[in-house]
């Protein structure tokens, strides 16, 4: 399934202006002197994100720049309030996050299928001159007028929320595995996200059960401070309830590798250190029994004390059941 995937809009909202309120004075044949009856005006419209879990990307904001709520109505004679102004709601994926362009200040974040936040909320309407009678001033003549909108730049930043983040370099076997979990391939979306690829597939499990892996462009050194996509990439993995660090079994030392992931990760965010993880050594196709013991033996004395990792073979099914078993229990430790 291929789609454009925009995981970043940048979007000018206006919300709209509360309607004035009213300063009539009542009149009709029979009073030419009536006191106050001006109603209140309409409270303006408010920009809304709606979470929305059917959608995946910010695509169809992309060339919608310009977002503004209605206005509220005026206040009318006879105490009639004004009409509030409409809503602009926007429907977002799960996963956005809000923030004020100028500021970078993060506004909130839409984790939940119907959730809705308001980004600008409308101005409040004024007060018809009925509010303002009192003992000592019978016939005021004025109202408020309604507040202003508020207005401003907001960036929009979509994380992909799944259960399980891959996490290694390019080529490790990311992708391969990921089709081997996934099984039918139609649960794969592949989203162009500038020259790499990132893909959420549906991992089958005992009992019918299933969890959602992503499949995250594969890092490079360096990555934390800009390099490759940098933090257009990095920022997925905060959606992740657990990391599964890859590495594979042809690599130079699997513990520096995996020490260079970890490394980057904290240079993002030293919060994605506090996620469960795991790791996992891909291609051990490649390696007879007494290697793979031998490079076991190595890994529990290098790797920190509580790490746990497995030998697996996307192509040869090795120890993939396993895997998928201790992703399942890792997920799960706490409920």
């Amino acid at each position: 399934m291929q789609e454009n995937f925009v995981d970043y809009v940048k979007i000018h909202c206006k919300s709209g202006k509360g309607g004035a309120g009213s300063a009539h004075l009542h009149r009709n044949r029979m009073t030419s002197k009536g006191g106050p009856d001006g109603g209140d005006g309409g409270e303006g419209g408010s920009v809304i994100l709606r979470g929305n879990e059917q959608m995946w990307t910010l695509l169809h904001l992309k060339y919608r720049k310009h977002i503004k709520a209605g206005a509220g109505e005026n206040g009318g004679q006879n105490q009639r309030s004004g009409a509030k102004g409409q809503d602009e709601i926007l429907d977002v994926p799960l996963g956005t996050v809000a923030k004020d362009a100028e500021t970078g200040e993060i506004l909130f974040e839409i984790t939940e299928s119907g959730e809705e936040r308001v980004l600008k909320q409308g101005g409040r309407g004024g007060l018809g001159n009925v509010h303002f009678k009192s003992a000592t001033f019978q016939t005021p003549r004025f109202a408020q007028p309604g507040e202003p909108g508020q207005e401003g730049w907001c960036i929009l930043e979509l994380k992909v929320l799944a259960d399980v983040g891959l996490v290694g370099f390019p080529n490790a076997g990311k992708s391969t595995l990921l089709s081997v979990l996934s099984a039918a391939k139609p649960e794969i979306a592949d989203y162009p996200f500038t020259t790499l690829t990132p893909k959420l597939g549906i991992v089958n499990y005992r009992d019918y059960r299933s969890f959602v892996m992503a499949d995250i462009p594969g890092i490079i050194e360096g990555a934390s401070e800009g390099k490759g996509l940098g933090h257009r990439f990095l920022k997925h993995i905060e959606r992740n309830a657990m990391l599964l660090f890859l590495v594979p079994a042809d690599a130079d030392d699997l513990v520096d590798q995996y020490n260079i992931l970890l490394q980057e990760l904290e240079r993002f965010n030293p919060e994605l250190l506090d996620k469960d993880r795991l790791l996992a050594i891909s291609k051990a196709d490649m390696l007879d029994e007494e290697l793979m013991a031998e490079m076991s033996k190595d890994l529990e004395v290098r790797l920190p004390e509580g790490l746990e990792f497995l030998f697996f073979s996307s192509v040869s099914g090795y120890k993939v059941q396993d895997l998928k078993d201790q992703l399942w229990m890792k997920m799960n430790a706490d409920a």
